[in-house]
This record gives C-alpha cells, structure tokens and sequence, in this order.
C-alpha cells in the first residue's frame, strides 16, 4: 500500500478560508520538500476537505488542476497518486473495451474496425497522446461561467478570436479578433470561403485534400488543378500558365504537410507564387493546418504573414487537440470579415459556446503550449523511427519523402506495383493504406500512396512497415 503524502496548506492572509490554488500549491510543494514521494497518494477529497473546512468541491477542483498539469495521476478504483513511479496493480481493474483505438465507426474505413488492424492511410494523431485530462478540467471549469449555457456568437466565442489573434501575431501575422471567424474544424473555413466567393472558381494542388476537392465540386466551383511532384517541388511555369489562362478568384494552399502528400512549399516558393498572385490578380486561402506541429523542421513564415492581409489564413487545432473537438478559425481582412460571418450565421448560426469556451480555457491556462511540446518531441520520435523503419526494410525502387515532420509522407511505388492488388494482399494482414486517388483531378500522375505514421503506435509501426515491405517485395516479383 502506498504511502499518502502529508498535506500542509498555508493561506497568505491571515482568515482568508482556504483555496484550491492552495491546495495545489501545498501538494507541489510537499512532493518538492520529499524527493522520494513519487508514488504517494493524495488524500481522498472527502477526509481532506474535513481537514481543511472547505467543501469538497474545492479539493476536487485542486486535484483536477494537478491532473492537467501533469503533476498526478488518477487511477481508476484506486486513487490519485504523484507522478513517478507504478501504482499497485493487483486489484481487480474495471473492464473496457478491447483496443478502444478503433472504436470509432464513423472515422474508420469501410468494413469492420475490429478486422482492420493497423491503417496507415490516417492523418490523425495517436489518441494516447492527446491531452484529454486537461480538456475535461477546462470543460467542467467553463461550467460555471455565467451565461455559457446561452450565449453564442455568430463569429465565435470572443475571448478565443482573441488568444487565436495573440497566437498568430506570434508567428508574424498581423491579426486583430474582430477578424478571427471561429469555426466547425478546418472544413467550415473552406465551406464558408466557397459560399461568400462572387466568382465560383478556385485552383488548388493536384493531388488536393480530398474533401475539401469534394466540397468546391458540391459547391459547383469551377476548379483548377495544379499538377506537383512532392519529390521535384512545384513546377511554377506551367502553374503559372494555367492561372493566368484559368484566372481563378481564389487559389487554395496547404502551405505545411500538405494532404495527401507530406509537402510543405519552400520560402522562395511562397514568395513567388505571392507575386503570381499579386499579378494575375488573386486572392489565397492558406491552410496553414500543420505549422506548429514539429518545431524540428524548418521555420517557413506563413503566406499571410509575407503577403499582407489580403490572404486568407486557416488553421485548425482539431487535430492537435482532439478529433471530437472541431474548431478552426479563419483569419479574414476588412474586406471579407462580413461577408464571410455571414456566410458562417446563415448556415449554422453559430457554433458551440460551451465547446470554443473550454478551448479558451485551455489556451489561456498555457495547457495547449505545454502539450505541443510534447506532441511535438512524439511525433518527431515516430517520424524518425518511419525513416529508419523504411530504409531497413523497403525494396530498391522504392522512394519516399521526408517531410521533417507532420503526420505524413508520400510513398512512390514502381510503376509494375499495382497499388490495388496491394491493398488487397495487406488486407490479409490487417493492414490498410490508401491511393489516394479521390485527391487527383484526371488520371493520378503520382504512383503511390500515403502513409501516416502519427496515428499507429511505434509497435505497431514496426510491426507493420516490414510487411508493407514484403508486400511491395510480392508484388513487384509478380510482373
């Protein structure tokens, strides 16, 4: 039985009644003054509150702030213990569900979750690593704020449009809130910015993110795509020609890790296709979705912040955060802020209060900086290991990209691979990768598929990439 740490809470000032930042503070200081208290329990929030003369409210809303900081752990049917050390496990633990990672019917491929095995076509991130603690304390906490139950904005939630303003103009961005549009994940932002464009066209990379190709064509936009390889850059000549032929009003950008592709445009890039855009002329939508997901990789400075407020900025934290939480936001200009909330009120009103609040919650506590440095060293570990995990194992013929970072990268096949007689022969594996061929306009010029190495675990990354490999293997001595 572990030992349960001694609680010594000291106020300030004299007859003030005691706090749950109190409490906290005690419980730090108690593991700080104890080197080897890792592993104590913390009282139960019933016998601590009789000590203290506080409700038992306060004792929980204490141990629920050390939760989020990482400072303990609760144990299910067992307690809550300082971080450092195992906790017992021979008491009968509460059954669940088995491999919860595939419960999620509405996200999974097609077929059975409980046959698909490992997917390494998902962009998602590892649920593990998700700060899910955190967001319940921000949840509970916003609870009680007058008038959340009722209150919502059209543009969103104020206090976020202005922590998003401040995070942006970190990044170099001139941003004010009354610019921001908080909304439904990244695919709001594009929907909105369809239905308050005047000219219904578009141009957008080739392979594109599949469904936001899939929203212009509902949206009847008249798309263009413009044809890359992730292994040779963007061919800005023949871009160029087919804009200036096209004239598009808006051309649509993932500027960082691009979907399905892994790539991320260079500065120069950047810079001239800013000054394509100035001359043709056209607006830009930029989805800068992956910036701040791996700090390793190089910094880039966003369109927005090279080319002035006439480019629309997006970003999402739907990913980083959790997938159930879907917020993004759009960073307009004064020209297209009203007709863009607008857009946004006519179809949904508003969003969520209750929702944009606890993420506000989240930011302003420093919880979401906190977490990204841990997301970030995470990935980098696993993108690492998809490298040297490649290089051991695939077949000469075989290339891919390294994006530096990201949750993905585009795998080149040799042209005698048939991509979907692959499928099939990793199916019998449990294994599923996908062609990505709902991303090409016309026939695909790239041979391949992507492979998201955030979402498997390291485990079952190195459990299924050598088999990828023998698959390829199979599959090119076959022709």
């Amino acid at each position: 039985m572990n030992p349960y740490l001694r609680v010594n809470v000291e106020v300030d000032q004299p007859g003030r009644g005691v706090r749950s930042s109190d409490i906290v503070l005690a419980v730090l200081r108690a593991a700080k003054r104890q080197p080897q208290s890792a592993g104590f329990r913390l009282p139960p929030v019933r016998i601590l509150a009789h000590q203290l003369g506080v409700s038992k409210n306060t004792v929980a809303a204490a141990y629920d702030e050390l939760i989020a900081r990482g400072a303990v752990d609760s144990v299910p049917r067992r307690g809550i213990f300082l971080c450092g050390a195992s906790h017992p496990s021979d008491a009968p633990r509460a059954a669940g569900p088995p491999n919860p990672r595939f419960l999620a019917p509405s996200m999974a491929p097609q077929g059975s979750a409980a046959k698909l095995g490992v997917d390494l076509s998902r962009v998602f991130i590892d649920p593990a690593l998700l700060p899910r603690d955190q967001l319940a304390v921000c949840f509970r906490s916003v609870l009680r704020l007058p008038g959340i139950h009722t209150f919502y904005d059209a543009q969103g939630y104020p206090p976020l449009r202005y922590a998003i303003a401040e995070r942006v103009r970190r990044r170099g961005i001139p941003a004010r809130a009354e610019h921001v549009i908080i909304t439904t994940g990244s695919q709001q932002a594009l929907d909105i910015a369809c239905r308050a464009l005047v000219d219904k066209s578009i141009a957008t990379e080739n392979p594109a993110y599949a469904l936001g190709k899939r929203l212009f064509e509902m949206n009847g936009l008249r798309v263009t795509g413009l044809a890359f390889d992730p292994f040779q850059g963007i061919d800005l000549p023949a871009w160029s020609r087919q804009l200036r032929a096209a004239k598009p009003s808006l051309l649509y950008l993932t500027t960082n890790f691009q979907n399905p592709t892994g790539y991320s445009l260079s500065t120069e890039e950047s810079a001239r296709i800013l000054a394509l855009a100035n001359e043709i002329p056209m607006g830009i939508l930029e989805d800068d979705w992956g910036s701040d997901m791996l700090p390793f990789s190089e910094y880039r400075p966003p369109l927005r912040a090279l080319g002035g407020s006439n480019v629309l900025y997006m970003n999402s934290f739907t990913k980083k955060l959790l997938p159930a939480i879907r917020i993004g936001y759009l960073l307009a200009n004064d020209q297209t802020v009203g007709a863009l909330v607008e857009a946004k009120r006519v179809s949904t009103l508003g969003n969520p209060t209750l929702m944009e609040a606890a993420l506000s919650e989240f930011l302003d506590r420093g919880y979401y900086d906190v977490h990204l440095k841990r997301l970030q060293a995470s990935l980098d570990e696993r993108y690492q290991l998809c490298l040297q995990l490649l290089r051991q194992h695939m077949p000469d013929g075989v290339q891919w990209t390294t994006p530096g970072g990201g949750p993905l990268l585009w795998v080149k096949l040799p042209s005698q691979v048939d991509v979907t007689h692959l499928q099939r022969r990793l199916r019998s594996h449990r294994i599923n990768i996908d062609s990505s061929s709902a991303s090409f306009f016309g026939t695909p010029h790239l041979h391949g598929f992507k492979l998201g190495y955030a979402f498997p675990t390291p485990r079952e990354l190195g459990d299924s990439i050598p088999k990828l490999a023998r698959a390829i293997q199979a599959e090119m001595e076959l022709s």
